[in-house]
């Protein structure tokens, strides 16, 4: 037997899971916050740097997207997931590659992201629990309009399985920090929550990484213009004191003396 053959003989049968119902759950502000946080990744980050290596490794970065963690389990739905070493199936039309299904990637996220958008969805109780109980190593509450507490970001590392909230933002394991940064996104003036690096730079999105290429450019350009001026002015300063200098010489030759005697 193959080992394809022996996985779909012990694969469990998905075949009455429904991995998408197309409902919408979110409204516009938490869709932006979740696609800004996955498209910065996406666009700007390479994952962490394994232990002793420079090569950086594969992971999935997914926004309302299911975790399947049981076969008789409904699933949760992360706002935003992050899952390091795993590398998404290619092929999304098969079922069992839709979804996030634990048993087809071997391991829970590393972080998952909560957008409290009322009282009712059991941030800070049930699905807290159930992160806890599956082993995601960081678990992040954003809480903008404070439905919950009074602090809008909390951040809790899973220590000997359950959540112990951290006074950093950096996640040390994870090679991400989140802070809370107030600006546009798509047009819209707001505080946002964004990945940062461990010095609080902001990771930044496709369009902000553009701008930046961009002002990099013209900086560029600014700099070969002045550093043409400078090479025009030294010319212009080197033939003023040629002419100088040959003004001087007349003088000379027409006193009888030689220019060429004169030190």
């Amino acid at each position: 037997m193959t080992n394809l053959e022996l996985f779909e003989a012990v694969a469990p049968d998905i075949s009455h899971i429904e991995t998408e119902d197309g409902s919408p759950v979110d409204g516009i502000r938490s869709e932006k916050q979740m696609r800004l946080l996955v498209e910065s990744l996406h666009t700007s980050w390479t994952g962490p740097a394994a232990e002793g290596e420079e090569e950086k490794r594969f992971f999935a970065a997914l926004a309302n997207v299911g975790l399947f963690y049981a076969i008789d389990q409904p699933p949760l739905v992360p706002d935003v997931m992050v899952s390091l070493d795993v590398k998404l199936r290619e092929d999304l039309t098969v079922k069992q590659n839709r979804s996030y299904f634990l048993w087809e990637y071997g391991k829970p996220p590393d972080s998952v992201i909560e957008i409290v958008s009322n009282r009712k969805g059991g941030e800070d109780s049930t699905r807290m629990r159930t992160y806890a109980r599956l082993g995601v190593a960081y678990y992040v509450i954003f809480d903008p309009d404070h439905y919950l507490s009074s602090k809008p970001l909390r951040i809790y590392e899973l220590r000997h399985r359950q959540y112990v909230e951290m006074k950093e933002s950096w996640m040390p394991a994870l090679g991400l920090g989140l802070r809370l940064w107030h600006g546009t996104f798509e047009d819209i003036e707001d505080t946002w929550l964004r990945w940062c690096d461990i010095d609080g730079e902001v990771i930044a999105t496709g369009a902000e990484a553009a701008a930046q290429q961009r002002q990099r450019a013209e900086q560029a350009d600014v700099r070969a213009e002045q550093a043409e001026t400078r090479a025009e002015q030294a010319e212009t300063r080197a033939e003023q004191e040629r002419a100088r200098a040959e003004r001087l010489a007349e003088q000379l030759r027409g006193l009888g003396i030689d220019p060429q005697t004169v030190t």
